[in-house]
């Protein structure tokens, strides 16, 4: 690892400072994915300097370390903030200040950001373990289809559902989540496809977020799929999704836009049409785009300065240029690749080559990925997509926080958020690396660690 005493001697002690914190973490080692610690995936961290002489000292190849990595440190937490991050050796002659409930020893564990799953459809009604199971008997899509499955059985079963069993359904898979040190989630609709149910769906996620303390970011998806009554009217029903945004969004129910483009789905100017609504109401936008075929969805999103393009196995170089661009991440779905069998690979080195910044998330629905482990999803990066991981870790904490638009979560550095996960684990690569085992040691949310995990 990396010597990092140099990297915190600019660490200023005041003592006045040092005995004002709310909490502080000791004896850890971080992964705080912050610039200002030499986080950079775009230069080559296995370089060995003194080995390589052809590089001096002060090139950023030199500076350069994995994971922003920081060995034997300690921070401070002030009012819901990372308020200092230092060297251990600097805390310590403040220690007898505090009380002991206000120190956490990490006993020489990792921290990292808490992670953030930036891609889900947790609320739902009803189950699809049926249409596994039929699969599985040689079943095909449109078997199932004809026989009222798929997306129309999930509408169907949300739409049945009340309020009180939509959120009882949600909440367990909320839960697993959370137990592996999701500190932030998004949640979209898009089960409903009728105002009422859509409403229904964005207000559970916002009583899960209260509940248990989480930041849920809600993202409107109507534009998910044709609804039965809608059948052939694909133009009247978009219409229908363009009137229901503002009526959602004035009862604070929708933090994002998204929509589905594809040719099972919408149309690039059918979903132009929704995002133009979104606009005149100050909202962001994402797309599901480029999971079966390349339609354009992605230089649409890009267009609009979206925050991100959602599965992208079809991914275009041109528009993975323009993704660059307009600075828009490029979501990662390795469940769903995985459940549908998927074989194209999404252009991971094209968007190495172009710095499209990538995130990682679990795409949880009861359809085409019932996953419930983000640690699981960042392993199937590694192992599906070839991402390193530092790429994937990366794409679970401080990547996934830019496509949710989250400008002060999922980086350990002064002024953010204190959303934290404590691991017992040797180097960070451990949770990528390890399958079905969950080191979690402690969970920090808004400065507060969580009683129960």
């Amino acid at each position: 690892m990396a010597n990092t005493t140099n990297t915190m001697n600019h660490a200023s002690i005041d003592d006045r400072c040092m005995v004002s914190f709310d909490h502080i973490i000791i004896n850890v080692n971080l992964a705080t994915f912050s610039a200002q610690y030499g986080f950079d995936l775009h230069t080559n961290n296995n370089i060995d300097t003194k080995e390589n002489e052809s590089i001096s000292a002060n090139s950023p190849l030199a500076k350069s370390t994995p994971y922003g990595q920081l060995e034997n440190a300690a921070i401070g937490i002030k009012e819901e903030k990372i308020a200092w991050i230092g060297a251990h050796t600097q805390i310590e002659a403040y220690l007898t200040q505090y009380q002991s409930h206000q120190i956490t020893n990490a006993n020489g564990n990792w921290l990292t950001p808490g992670l953030i799953d930036c891609h889900t459809h947790i609320v739902y009604g009803g189950n699809r373990s049926n249409e596994f199971e039929a699969r599985l008997h040689g079943a095909s899509y449109q078997d199932i289809a004809a026989q009222g499955g798929g997306i129309v059985a999930t509408v169907s079963a949300t739409r049945e559902a009340s309020i009180e069993t939509l959120f009882a359904q949600s909440e367990k898979r909320l839960l697993a989540l959370i137990k592996e040190g999701v500190t932030s989630i998004e949640i979209k609709s898009g089960y409903g496809l009728d105002l009422d149910t859509e409403r229904k769906m964005l207000t559970v996620a916002r009583q899960l977020g209260e509940k248990y303390d989480i930041h849920v970011s809600t993202t409107y998806l109507a534009a998910h799929a044709l609804p039965p009554e809608y059948k052939g009217r694909a133009d009247d029903y978009i219409k229908q999704v363009c009137e229901w945004l503002p009526i959602l969004h004035s009862e604070g129910l929708v933090d994002a836009v998204d929509g589905f483009c594809e040719s099972i789905a919408f149309s690039a100017e059918q979903i132009k049409r929704v995002f133009e609504v979104a606009r005149a109401l100050g909202l962001p936008v994402k797309l599901h785009s480029e999971q079966l075929s390349d339609i354009g969805g992605s230089a649409l999103v890009a267009e609009y300065q979206g925050l991100s393009s959602d599965h992208l196995e079809h991914l275009s170089e041109d528009d993975i240029k323009k993704m660059a661009v307009s600075n828009t991440v490029a979501v990662l779905l390795p469940g769903a690749f995985y459940t549908l069998r998927d074989t194209k690979l999404p252009p991971i080195d094209a968007l190495r080559k172009h710095q499209v910044p990538m995130a990682i998330s679990t795409d949880c629905n009861p359809g085409t990925s019932p996953l419930t482990s983000l640690l699981l999803a960042m392993n199937m990066g590694c192992t599906l997509f070839y991402l390193t991981p530092e790429e994937v870790l990366s794409g679970t904490t401080v990547h996934a926080a830019q496509a949710l638009g989250l400008t002060q979560k999922g980086k350990i550095e002064v002024g953010y958020d204190a959303d934290l996960a404590l691991w017992d684990i040797t180097r960070p690569a451990d949770l990528c690396y390890q399958i079905g085992l969950n080191p979690i040691q402690g969970i920090m949310s808004q400065g507060k660690w969580r009683e129960k995990i």
